[in-house]
């Protein structure tokens, strides 16, 4: 059984305004209309003889990953919580060990099942080659092989790592050496002299095996790793670790704590479009562009303007005589930059994070299991926001110390707690909810509950909420 693990802790920081750290690039849809989580359990699924995967995620993201696996029918063995970011090396290891257990409900994995490990955050245009490129991999590592996959390279990159092959007459080769990214005139040695890849950061192996090398090769890792996983616990559709055994680990990547050291590596050439969207201009490279070399994307207008990336999300963006420039448009935000210079967002970021930003980690309009929320205006001692519950869906029973809300219906009805009252309010009616009481909206219809709700009082942040229930587990926070 091949079992898919899914490695989706990154904060993607280099795509800001769009991908923030509660939000971050591989929850959404870059280039198609799925996720660039769910594209990556789309290309696996084909596979011969695959399991359904394990999701190795952070704690932030629960309840998003949740939701986009459920989109697509994947019932994972597990989602993993990282309490905090360690690196490959740990996550690898947790995950082949709830491999091994069967951990998240099903049964227990042979110790024989083999790990396909994968960014959850890569473009790979040809699947049917990354499908062969796995099939070559499997065949190695069902012989106690650890594998990588090299993306033979297409043009020089300093951005990127790179693995040097040894001699061999394929598909598959010894690993020589891995390299660090290297200056512009080492990496084109290293793209003519062909025994070069760049490092995908994908890899296959049987959960057993890439135990042993860790117990041999990173002694301190694994056993940080099997404290932790003894010590996790089931909360509703999530294995969670517990913080303190997880946060002793030493961050780490399976690259260094493994692959590099180990005799039982090799490497798979993988020649299938891959990118790892690392850039505004990466992105750019991906999604197809119009005759005049722009990626126009939502309300876009562009006159006398080449070479560009253009995205709109709520607003006509324009330009005029705009040449190989990035314009990111979000409902907060907006990014421009030569493209010559998309590395440098992550300075940005940096920037607004010192300044205490919010903009750095979630959106204007924030998701939640329930739903969501879109704060749409806000000034002194008031702010509006719109609301929208998923059929079914409840918010927790909870309260404010410092503000008091009403809410107006738009769409759909609502079953509301407030105090010791229950009561349904249908489209156009409205309700008060005074600071301190207790309330609750609930979604009892079969389409989304829109509400605009209008909140007063001296303080109107996120935390002042005390969740006394909560379906989801979030009751005190």
């Amino acid at each position: 059984m091949l079992i898919p693990v899914i490695l989706s802790g990154g904060s993607g920081t280099r795509l800001w305004p769009l991908s923030r750290e509660l939000y971050p690039k591989q929850l959404l849809p870059l280039v198609s209309k799925g996720t660039m989580l769910q594209e990556t359990l789309a290309r696996v699924s084909g596979v011969e003889n695959v399991g359904e995967p394990i999701v190795v995620c952070n704690e932030s993201h629960r309840f998003l990953v949740a939701e986009q696996l459920r989109e697509i029918g994947a019932n994972p063995l597990s989602i993993l919580l990282e309490p905090v970011g360690r690196n490959t090396a740990p996550a690898v290891a947790i995950a082949a060990m709830a491999a091994v257990a069967g951990e998240g409900g099903g049964a227990r994995a042979s110790d024989d099942a083999l790990l396909l490990v994968l960014p959850a955050d890569h473009v790979i245009r040809d699947v049917a080659a990354f499908r062969a490129a796995v099939a070559i991999g499997r065949k190695a590592a069902e012989q106690g092989k650890l594998v990588t996959f090299g993306v033979v390279p297409t043009k020089p990159e300093t951005g990127y790592g790179y693995i040097k092959r040894a001699s061999g007459n394929g598909p598959t080769y010894p690993i020589a050496q891995f390299v660090e990214k290297p200056d512009l005139a080492t990496a084109t040695g290293y793209v003519e002299s062909r025994e070069y890849y760049w490092n995908s950061g994908m890899f296959l192996f049987r959960a057993t095996a890439i135990l042993d090398e860790l117990r041999s090769l990173a002694p301190d890792i694994y056993q940080a790793c099997t404290q932790a996983f003894t010590a996790v616990k089931r909360d509703l559709d999530f294995t969670r670790l517990p913080t303190r055994e997880f946060s002793a680990c030493r961050s780490d990547s399976i690259d260094y704590a493994v692959m590099e050291k180990t005799q039982h590596g090799i490497v798979v050439p993988l020649d299938a479009g891959w990118s790892d969207v690392g850039s505004w201009s990466a992105l750019h490279e991906t999604v197809p562009a119009d005759s005049n070399g722009n990626v126009c994307l939502g309300d876009v207008l562009a006159e006398d303007t080449g070479g560009c990336y253009l995205q709109s999300t709520s607003r006509l963006v324009a330009t005029v005589g705009l040449k190989d420039h990035v314009v990111v448009e979000t409902k907060d935000a907006v990014l421009v930059a030569p493209k010559d210079r998309v590395q440098d967002v992550k300075q940005l970021v940096a920037q607004l994070k010192k300044q205490g930003r919010y903009e750095t980690s979630v959106h204007r309009e924030v998701f939640r299991p329930w739903g969501s929320y879109d704060s749409i205006d806000a000034g002194e001692r008031f702010q509006v926001k719109r609301l929208i519950v998923k059929p079914g869906a409840e918010m927790s029973l909870q309260l404010h110390h410092h503000r008091a809300e009403h809410w107006i219906v738009v769409a759909g009805t609502a079953r509301i707690t407030r105090g010791d009252e229950t009561f349904l309010l249908e489209e156009n009616q409205s309700t008060y909810i005074p600071l301190g009481a207790k309330h609750r909206i609930a979604n009892p219809g079969k389409i989304p509950l829109h509400i605009i709700e209008v909140q007063s009082g001296t303080y109107l942040g996120e935390d002042d909420i005390v969740r006394l229930e909560d379906r989801y587990g979030r009751e005190g926070t």
